[in-house]
């Protein structure tokens, strides 16, 4: 029976700069987006199909509508005939869908191809390296379709040196990638960078990826959400998980609205996941803020100074790293760590922080105006590399998160694989992958307290970015 004492139709609540998932029970209910770049020039929302308002059946039901969620239903729906029903909580894509820096490389998670051999071995990292290659192709050919037109700006991507010691770690990785794995990296000099590429007044040279690609993170997710419905799945939005009960197999989810039933389960949250959501998932991540800034558009003589001549993916080698572009209205969106907490994010140090580092980069740009700034959850999980998986054979649920701040392609990716995995279908060799065998390492009780590492963390990653 639905509870007649909650409103069926919740009225739209202003953002809240403060969430912070691992200490609030929930993300809300029907918030709205956060005042990114993304969200004011994506244009209007498409439409969803609005809050859960009775109870229903469904043969699967996805939690969260950001990329990840949206993947899946379409995936279930172009390749295995199956409309799924979208539960979001606040409104589409209101997570890391559209906070994010809207830069697409040829990664998962945040180890390095040398990491891969480390920890697996070269078979093994072989095989990463064929998914996420794999990966890329399909995301091109995702954003090339009709639904989407989120400006994407390809040309690679540019691993920049912030400090001449790295040089010689990135020449060893780039000949890795070459010579182990048969990609096209190269290195290009300091010189050759500021004089082709961009004058990065840090950088010290750079290791290229030829695969990278910015895009619009609004008009992506956007145009995911008309895919999605086009091809038959429901998302409805202002309908938080708040109760979730398992009956005889069949899965009893709880909405304002009304008890949503499903066999499979398919959870896409990532940084958002409320911690009582489900066993499965909880202290499986530790939650990332990350600030963001968009300037306003760059003059002319800004632009020559600033020797920008790419709008493809930037990315500092701090551990504390900087990911920057120009974006096609010659403003400069650049991010990078931000507070500890929810309750501090709106800290003003944190943003002085980040446009230090924009103008140590840029110093042309050091008092330049801001248009828009922003922060948001990022998902990484304890070992660093995402997870798509299913914890109990017996059970159907499913999880695809752990991203690591590398999901805006990746994420495409993990929602074909979980749809594979709710319809049944694990005969591609990559579920032999370990992402795919073993679910997100957890630290239990220990996962709020590791906030207290983190600050340590934090200065030694300082020092060892910017002294040692």
């Amino acid at each position: 029976m639905v509870d007649t004492t909650i409103p069926r139709h919740w009225p739209k609540s202003s953002y809240d700069p403060k969430y912070d998932p691992i200490i609030d029970a929930g993300p809300g209910h029907n918030r709205d987006h956060a005042p990114t770049y993304w969200i004011g020039t994506a244009g209007t929302p498409p439409q969803d199909d609005g809050p859960v308002s009775g109870d229903m059946t469904a043969d699967v039901v996805i939690i969260g509508s950001g990329y990840t969620g949206l993947s899946t239903a379409i995936h279930l729906a172009k390749e295995h005939g199956i409309q799924a029903v979208v539960l979001e909580a606040n409104t589409v894509a209101w997570g890391c869908s559209t906070r994010n820096g809207g830069q697409a490389q040829i990664s998962s998670g945040r180890l390095k191809r040398s990491q891969w051999i480390q920890r697996w071995g070269v078979d093994v990292a072989k095989g990463m390296h064929r998914e996420v290659s794999e990966a890329f192709e399909m995301f091109e050919d995702l954003i090339a379709q009709d639904d989407i037109d989120c400006d994407p700006q390809p040309g690679g991507h540019y691993y920049i040196a912030h400090r001449d010691k790295i040089m010689a770690g990135l020449q060893s990785e780039c000949e890795l990638l070459n010579k182990t794995f048969g990609y096209g990296s190269r290195i290009l000099s300091r010189e050759e960078l500021h004089e082709d590429h961009v004058r990065d007044q840090e950088a010290a040279g750079a290791l290229w990826e030829p695969d990278g690609t910015c895009i619009h993170a609004g008009k992506l997710a956007f145009g995911y959400v008309n895919m999605a419905r086009r091809l038959g799945a429901k998302i409805h939005t202002a309908s938080p998980v708040l109760g979730w009960e398992t009956k005889n197999g069949v899965h009893h989810l709880r909405t304002p609205g009304g008890i949503v039933k499903a066999k499979s389960v398919a959870l896409a949250t990532a940084g958002y996941t409320p911690p009582g959501l489900n066993t499965k998932t909880k202290h499986r991540l530790m939650p990332i803020l990350s600030n963001s800034l968009v300037t306003r558009p760059l003059t002319d003589s800004e632009l020559e100074e600033c020797g920008i001549q790419t709008k493809s993916p930037l990315t500092d080698t701090r551990t504390l790293r900087h990911y920057y572009r120009l974006l096609p209205d010659n403003r400069v969106q650049i991010g990078s760590r931000s507070a500890l907490t929810g309750r501090d994010a709106e800290n003003g140090k944190h943003l002085e922080l980040l446009k230090k580092g924009l103008a140590r980069k840029f110093p042309a740009l050091e008092d330049i105006n801001l248009d828009y700034s922003w922060w948001g959850w990022v998902d990484v999980s304890h070992d660093m590399m995402p997870r798509i998986f299913q914890p109990n054979p017996s059970e159907k649920i499913y999880y695809a998160m752990g991203y690591g701040g590398n999901g805006v392609m990746y994420s495409a990716q993990a929602g074909r694989r979980m749809a594979q995995l709710v319809a049944g279908d694990k005969s591609d060799q990559a579920f032999e992958l370990p992402i795919f065998t073993s679910p997100l390492p957890s630290h239990g009780l220990l996962t709020p307290f590791r906030r207290l590492g983190q600050r340590f963390a934090y200065i030694w990653y300082a020092l060892k970015d910017e002294v040692l």
